[in-house]
């Protein structure tokens, strides 16, 4: 599989996922969930002019590129000139909203002085192995490419004009396709479509068809080409417009922070002036246009990692298969997935922070009360390398976070019984808490890996996160009038507290500690005020220990590393999700100047389409590893809610 780290688009509906690059290769496919299955090994469309041999629509030297999703949706344009012939191709991908279908529409237009005969020649490697194995067949100018479990159809209206079931890579570069065989056993195929002669000036039209059969429904090969012939029905210019009046209403329907709605208002607070000039005006248009962008991707984005059925928030689209430089993303991270219900409840998005607690956290929970590290969005365990104390403690927070945002006491009674079975381990204070009890001669020390899943110890972020639970607890019980196990709770939470303050405070520096094994800064310690609120922001070790940060976190930028040495994808990066964690710790002080200006950094270093990345690379200032990453656009979203909040005098 070729190396494909970066996914610049994304388009989806409620069961299929799809990702391109910036020049419109669609590089992945899931289907029917975020993150299982991916069937794209490789998908490269080319043409044919004249007399040439395969120009590839997403890789030629003569190619120009323009790329843009339509305002407010999920559908994605992508311009490609070629300079050469001066053949112009709008290719619009999107997916169905009421079916489980990608729809690839083509205009060609012949910008030359001369005509163009135009082949278009299309090339699908699907990803295959011992116990997937993948073969083709053509069948009523239809590519069948199947596995035991699914059948991956390529159609178009137009009539097949030539076809390769094996060995299509190398012949396909010549333009010409020609198979004796109906049917073969490779996993990479291609098809090609006669478009015609263009005139100078003259446009054609047509459209791609991707739709994927789930073969334990049915495997007949009679019923696949039955539904294909009726996807072949569709207006898709009817559909076009379909899924664009969806994806609008959605975004209407989730500005939670009336953004969309309250323009006039948002662009004179953006600069904190009324003043009225171009200049000014210029400046609010601009901040106002960039973080819109920002805002509406996110609401776009948040449906297209959620599993609607369990309820499961997947980090981010996947970018790296084959583990050659990380453990994979595709998965759901509790405690990521907490930071993203909180942006979900702000954009009105409650019904989808419900279905997580209710359900996802419900089917995941082991026997012991706990939930593992990463899981399937389908609630399956996936594969993990250690246990983490604060992804079970954050999704107790989380709970009462999204109860008092929505007031349902019939969600804390739905969840209750479940937050009762949960232990949150056993700790180095020498008490085993299981809400409500206490049992000091069978206590031992615990360690876990840290947030960032790098360094095992007792950390001093899990510990912050398990007194919120406690707290959170405590709340719960008594908007439940269950008053059993209130007191040894609450004297928990203050021998939590007190040996946090005991034993993670550098006695020299005066400054927290992030573990019990070194000293190194790390911003996760802003966790013990911003979420969890377990110390004073005034107090004398967190004032030591925000300056120290800055002193070595910050970098020449203004944005700031998760941690000191933090050699992560070549490290020395800032990182949108600890950039914007120090701009809630400044709202939460009052420094709604620096918060701005943290906000506003990452604001410009969003992708061209309004994606954060996982890191933002220091010497460019453009957005580095993973794209699209749920943990940062949840983070921007709580971010742009408490400092607009404050701006609008809602928040304190």
């Amino acid at each position: 599989m070729k190396e494909k780290y970066y996914n610049e688009a994304i388009i989806g509906n409620e069961k299929m996922v799809a990702s391109f690059s910036y020049q419109g290769e669609m590089l992945r496919l899931f289907y029917p969930t975020r993150d299982y299955r991916q069937f794209i090994d490789t998908m490269q469309a080319g043409v044919k002019i004249n007399d040439s041999a395969l120009i590839y629509l997403h890789e030629d030297i003569n190619n120009e590129y323009e790329q843009y999703y339509t305002e407010n949706t999920n559908i994605l344009n992508t311009k490609i000139k070629n300079t050469y012939f001066n053949l112009s191709i709008l290719q619009t991908d999107f997916v169905s909203t009421s079916k489980n279908v990608i729809i690839k529409k083509y205009k060609l237009t012949n910008e030359n002085s001369i005509n163009l005969e135009v082949d278009f020649l299309l090339y699908s490697k699907l990803l295959s192995n011992n116990n997937n194995m993948v073969g083709s067949k053509i069948e009523k100018d239809t590519l069948l490419q199947y596995s035991h479990d699914y059948t991956y159809c390529i159609f178009s209206k137009l009539p097949i004009l030539g076809y390769r079931l094996n060995h299509s890579e190398e012949e396909i570069k010549s333009g010409y396709l020609q198979d004796k065989d109906y049917i073969g056993m490779a996993n990479d195929s291609a098809i090609s479509y006669k478009i015609g002669n263009l005139k100078p000036g003259e446009s054609k039209e047509f459209e791609i068809f991707i739709y994927i059969n789930n073969n334990q429904e049915k495997y007949q090969m009679d019923e696949i080409i039955e539904d294909v012939e009726k996807i072949k029905n569709i207006d898709t210019t009817k559909e076009q417009k379909k899924v664009e009046k969806y994806w609008n209403n959605y975004v209407k329907e989730h500005d939670g922070l009336k953004v969309l709605s309250q323009k006039e208002e948002w662009q004179q607070k953006l600069i904190g002036t009324e003043e009225k000039n171009n200049q000014i005006d210029k400046i609010t248009y601009e901040k106002y246009e960039s973080i819109k962008k920002i805002y509406v991707r996110s609401i776009l984005l948040f449906p297209l990692l959620s599993n609607t059925e369990t309820g499961g928030i997947s980090a981010a689209i996947e970018v790296d298969e084959e583990r050659s430089k990380c453990g994979r993303y595709s998965y759901c991270w509790p405690r990521d997935a907490v930071f993203v219900t909180k942006a979900l409840d702000i954009l009105n998005m409650t019904d989808q922070t419900t279905k997580f607690y209710t359900n996802f956290c419900k089917k995941t929970q082991s026997k012991n009360g706990m939930w593992e590290q990463r899981f399937y969005t389908d609630g399956r365990l996936a594969p993990c390398w250690g246990y983490q104390i604060d992804e079970t403690a954050s999704i107790i927070y989380g709970i009462y976070e999204h109860y008092k945002m929505t007031k349902d006491k019939e969600f804390l009674k739905q969840v209750y019984p479940m937050c009762q079975k949960v232990p949150l381990g056993t700790f180095p204070f020498g008490i085993s808490v299981t809400f409500g009890t206490s049992n000091k001669d069978n206590a031992s020390t615990q360690e876990s890996y840290d947030l960032w899943e790098m360094h095992e110890g007792v950390h001093l972020y899990s510990l912050s996160a398990i007194y919120a639970a406690l707290k959170a607890m405590i709340a719960i019980k008594q908007e439940l009038n269950e008053t059993k196990g209130i007191e040894e709770l609450e004297e928990n939470t203050r021998e939590i507290k007190d040996y946090c303050i005991k034993n993670f405070c550098d006695e020299q520096s005066k400054t927290l500690k992030r573990n019990n094994k070194d000293n190194i800064m790390d911003i996760s310690l802003l966790g013990t005020i911003v979420p969890f609120s377990m110390l004073d922001a005034e107090q004398k070790e967190v004032k030591n220990t925000i300056e120290k940060i800055n002193m070595t976190l910050r970098t020449y930028t203004g944005g700031y590393l998760r941690f000191q040495n933090d050699n992560y994808m070549g490290g020395n990066n800032p990182w949108p999700i600890a950039t914007l964690w120090m701009a809630l710790y400044n709202m939460k002080i009052g420094k709604k100047e620096e918060a701005r200006n943290q906000v506003e950094l990452i604001t410009k270093t969003a992708t061209k389409h309004g994606f954060l990345a996982e890191q933002i690379d220091n010497e460019t200032m453009q957005s580095k590893w993973v794209i699209g990453l749920g943990w940062s656009h949840a983070m921007y979203i709580i971010a742009l809610s408490c400092l607009f909040g404050c701006l609008f005098g809602d928040v304190s």
